[in-house]
């Protein structure tokens, strides 16, 4: 992933905008996970354009507790082939 890429930036702008686009681009995975959980099409269109759908599957595989909501979850599990639609696997949890 190019961290330089415009459409990137406008993603950390629009989705990070409590981090300046720098601090937000630092934590890339977090980025994308963003935007996989909250974002419109149009965004999610150009976030897969500028990662790829494998890149998308490496950041839910390995997400963190709370980056998901369960329905972004389970949509992101049955669009890239991790899971059908009735086998998605739990959230992630917090451990104590």
């Amino acid at each position: 992933m190019k961290l330089s890429d415009g459409s990137l930036k406008a993603l950390a702008a629009k989705y990070i905008w409590w981090k300046s686009v720098d601090e937000a681009l630092a934590y890339p995975d977090a980025l994308i996970a963003h935007v996989m959980n909250i974002g419109d099409y149009a965004d999610v269109q150009t976030l897969i354009a500028a990662v790829g759908e494998e890149r998308l599957r490496d950041v839910i595989s390995h997400a963190e507790a709370g980056q998901f909501n369960e329905r972004s979850w389970a949509y992101w599990h049955y669009r890239l082939d991790l899971a059908p639609a009735l086998a998605v696997p739990p959230m992630p949890k917090r451990i104590s």
